[in-house]
């Protein structure tokens, strides 16, 4: 065995729900931006900012403190730190934001298990929120897109 293991602790635990928690608001806060600037629908922005608010509030739970000195950029192996124009259009970059949310969100959910099933519980809400929230940004997209 070639690879060295390396016993599961706290600190990667740490590590992965700080990456999740960063990925998950980042991804909001795009979704956000275009539902103001771009669908300029105040209610959408609302739900979206909550959302990600919603998520600020739950690092509580882990302690911000916690997350920072356990997070290791340097030796991550998965960064990636190149970037790619997009060849899409705007409802391409809200729709693969949100997806990213959700995704983050399901590996926070699941992983807070382990922590916490109280605050698992959260982060289920908080998914199947932005689930309905991509649906009603989805209509009106389509919508603007379609009319301008």
């Amino acid at each position: 065995m070639g690879s060295k293991r390396r016993r599961l602790d706290f600190s990667c635990f740490y590590r992965v729900i700080d990456a999740n928690l960063n990925r998950s608001r980042e991804g909001l806060k795009v979704c956000e931006d275009i539902s103001r600037f771009i669908l300029e629908d105040k209610r959408l922005t609302n739900e979206l900012r909550n959302l990600r608010h919603g998520l600020t509030k739950i690092i509580e739970s882990f302690g911000f403190s916690e997350l920072l000195e356990n997070r290791d950029i340097i030796n991550d192996i998965g960064k990636v730190l190149s970037i790619e124009k997009y060849k899409g259009n705007v409802q391409d970059i809200f729709l693969s934001n949100i997806q990213r949310s959700k995704e983050s969100v399901r590996v926070l959910e699941e992983l807070a298990r382990v922590y916490d099933i109280a605050v698992s519980s959260k982060f289920r809400l908080i998914r199947f929120r932005i689930y309905n929230l991509e649906k009603l940004a989805y209509e009106r997209i389509q919508v603007i897109c379609h009319h301008r």
